[in-house]
């Protein structure tokens, strides 16, 4: 898979995205990891990409023309382009694997107050915001998304099953977990996880990834029940 993140800070890339998984990953080949300087695609000597928004208001918006043409230089069939914004759909486990599934990428972090609608129109697929909460511009929700994305990749986790059985993956919270020793300052783990009984271990994680849904992420347990509700009445 290849990612083409197009920002005006290109030198925070890989950042932190070069250590451990995915950083594994890029040493391997098995993802590509491009920063572009959307400066390049200036029009001026000072590389120019911003300018006070029509109609008033505070800050500056990023200009149409220098995202336009940075996504046309990078843009290949079946790319899918990418705007962090506080407005789009909020990224999901399910909206990653979504993305794991192109084969090209390409990430458009805002900066600013925002983008020009004429180059959201133009150029972006769609948009995705991390939550509801605004950051000061879009290079860490790229890092999040990338990194979302690219450990469900074949190959990038070792093991790929590891990102079958984690929070999310099945609409529920992860059950917990345990090691070594078997008893830390007078807790002990389970004694199912000890039995060797894969049958009563698969029941108890199932009961504990539902038990936290429940008491933690009501929302979550609500849509998991509409949905198995749903698969019971095909």
């Amino acid at each position: 898979m290849r990612i083409d993140v197009l920002t005006l800070f290109p030198g925070l890339f890989p950042g932190p995205l070069g250590e451990s998984v995915i950083g594994r990953a890029l040493e391997r080949g098995l993802l590509e990891l491009e920063a572009v300087d959307l400066r390049d695609y200036a029009v001026d000597a000072r590389g120019t990409v911003d300018d006070k928004p029509y109609g008033g208001g505070p800050g500056m918006l990023m200009m149409a023309d220098p995202v336009v043409r940075a996504v046309e230089a990078v843009r290949r069939p079946g790319s899918m382009v990418v705007l962090t914004s506080p407005r789009g759909e909020v990224f999901s486990q399910r909206l990653a694997r979504e993305l794991a599934g192109c084969g090209h990428l390409v990430l458009i972090t805002g900066h600013y107050e925002g983008v020009d609608q004429r180059a959201i129109d133009l150029a972006v697929d769609r948009e995705i915001s991390l939550g509801d909460f605004v950051l000061s511009c879009g290079v860490l929700p790229a890092m999040a998304v990338i990194d979302a994305v690219a450990r469900l990749l074949p190959g990038v986790l070792g093991d790929d099953a590891s990102s079958e059985e984690e929070s999310h993956s099945a609409g529920l919270l992860e059950y917990p977990q345990y090691t070594r020793p078997p008893e830390y300052r007078g807790r002990r783990v389970p004694e199912v996880l000890l039995s060797g009984d894969h049958g009563r271990i698969a029941v108890f994680r199932q009961r504990e990834m539902e038990r936290l849904t429940r008491e933690r992420r009501p929302e979550l347990w609500e849509k998991f029940l509409m949905q198995t509700k749903r698969s019971l009445t095909k």
